[in-house]
């Protein structure tokens, strides 16, 4: 057994010289820029102390939560009323169970990055684990701004509804001494989510009353829109984002809108081809002040969520049961770029897809708008969500390899609530630099490493740097 390297080794996910020479010359020393996470911009301004281990760990991570359930733990440890010693506990006894799991390597290097821990989690090692992390949170280092400046963060972005009010983002530029900066993304879904019209109706009222815009036309939608994306953009937001099960496009929307937003004020339904011209006009024209205001616009595309209606009603949304959906992609996809493309307003853009299936589909979709004007200008993101573990990320890599160029990648974003979830930029910069490593130890890369420690460079930082210039 003693021909076997230590797990999570100088050397882990590293398997030549190369790679590790990579790694550590090039890749480990980059800041971090998390473009894209679900973090609290309230915890961060106030510099959230967290008491327990728990509450850092297992307070809204629903990837933990549906290993546990799926290990036979019951739901009071890990959405109830159990003690966070009691929660933990399920945790750790579940952690075993996770081998092969990317949250088997995420917890250890989060284990070992934060607290300096390298003992193996499991139901054995938990009560001394816990203890050993809950005395080390009660020093400064370990509140919330100081776990991100141990981690390296330069920037980040936040998740924010158009109705925000920012005041965190605004109290957080006030902090001098933090040693990063802190951005909002705009997240529009709800200004088109149309399903449920009473909790529509009720949105557009909460958004003409953050604008000061009577919304009574889509005309007057779009005006409040516009008030918060000048707002966010005065706030240093150069981001947007959508959640889709799929991109939407009608040759009728935009004549079609205001038609079908007077229907949805007068509290009817639409039918389906109602919703897709109506998301569709919507998009379009956010699109359109994106593209002026320089932004650059993401689509996380493909995921069936809420699934099971019965956890929706106790538990609500984003709370693990959500799944990959096998929508289709390609033709909606390309006539919503070429519309924005054909008059030159679209913008730089960002699509993540989360079925593995249409890897090759989102690859070469790329290519149909990139125009020269920006390196990389329309990107296929990083592995997300289902697929953001090792052979998902390697899929997703050599495919942009493949069909695109994986140079140009603006890298990796944890996509997580957690404040402990930043060593995933770890995992993915390692997982880069063995794909690199084994390509110069076959001879199918040539021994480069000055060059090519520049493109690595690129992937983990300088591409995304480039790409959002955030602070300008």
């Amino acid at each position: 057994m003693g021909l076997n390297k230590t797990f999570l080794g100088d050397d882990f996910l590293l398997e030549t010289e190369a790679a590790q020479y990579l790694y550590t010359r090039h890749a480990a020393m980059m800041p971090i820029i998390d473009y894209h996470n679900h973090l609290s911009p309230k915890d961060i301004a106030e510099n959230r102390r967290f008491n327990t281990i728990t509450e850092m760990w297992l307070e809204g991570d629903h990837y933990k939560w549906r290993a546990m359930r799926t290990n036979g733990v019951p739901e009071r440890f890990c959405t109830g009323d159990a003690s966070a010693a009691e929660k933990f506990t399920k945790w750790a006894e579940t952690v075993p169970y996770t081998m092969r799991n990317p949250l088997y390597h995420w917890t250890h290097l989060e284990l070992k990055n934060y607290f300096g821990i390298t003992t193996v989690l499991d139901g054995n090692s938990a009560p001394q684990i816990f203890e050993a992390c809950n005395a080390m949170l009660q020093r400064e280092e370990y509140q919330v701004q100081g776990l991100l400046r141990k981690m390296h963060v330069e920037t980040l972005c936040t998740t924010d509804d158009p109705t925000d009010t920012l005041e965190y983002h605004r109290k957080f530029a006030e902090q001098t001494a933090a040693g990063f900066k802190m951005y909002p993304t705009f997240r529009p879904d709800k200004a088109f989510a149309t399903e449920d019209v009473t909790s529509y109706i009720a949105y557009i009222e909460k958004l003409s009353a953050a604008s000061g815009v009577t919304i009574a036309s889509f005309d007057t939608l779009l005006d409040a829109l516009q008030n918060r994306v000048n707002f966010f953009h005065d706030h240093g937001c150069r981001v947007s984002d959508h959640g889709l099960e799929q991109m939407y496009f009608d040759t009728d929307a935009e004549a079609q809108a205001n038609a079908i937003f007077k229907k949805l004020l007068s509290g009817k339904s639409l039918d389906a081809t109602e919703r897709v011209q109506f998301k569709a006009a919507v998009l379009i024209n956010l699109g359109r002040m994106y593209h002026a205001k320089g932004w650059a616009q993401q689509f996380h595309v493909g995921a069936l969520r809420n699934n099971n209606r019965r956890m929706l009603r106790e538990l609500g949304p984003d709370t693990g049961f959500d799944s990959i959906g096998d929508f289709s992609q390609a033709r909606a996809m390309a006539l919503f770029f070429d519309y924005l493309d054909n008059t030159n307003q679209l913008t730089k853009t960002i699509i993540y897809n989360l079925n593995p299936a249409d890897n090759e589909l989102f690859a070469t979709m790329i290519g149909n708008f990139n125009d020269g004007s920006f390196p990389g200008k329309i990107q296929w993101g990083s592995g997300w969500w289902f697929l953001d573990q090792k052979d998902g990320m390697e899929k997703q890599m050599n495919a942009l390899s493949n069909m695109g160029l994986l140079s140009r990648l603006v890298g990796m974003v944890t996509d997580s609530r957690s404040f402990l979830s930043f060593p995933r930029h770890e995992y993915f910069r390692r997982i880069v630099c063995n794909l690199f490593g084994k390509d110069i130890a076959k001879g199918e890369l040539p021994e480069d490493m000055v060059g090519i420690g520049k493109i690595i460079e690129g992937i983990c930082y300088t591409n995304a740097k480039e790409y959002f210039k955030f602070g300008k």
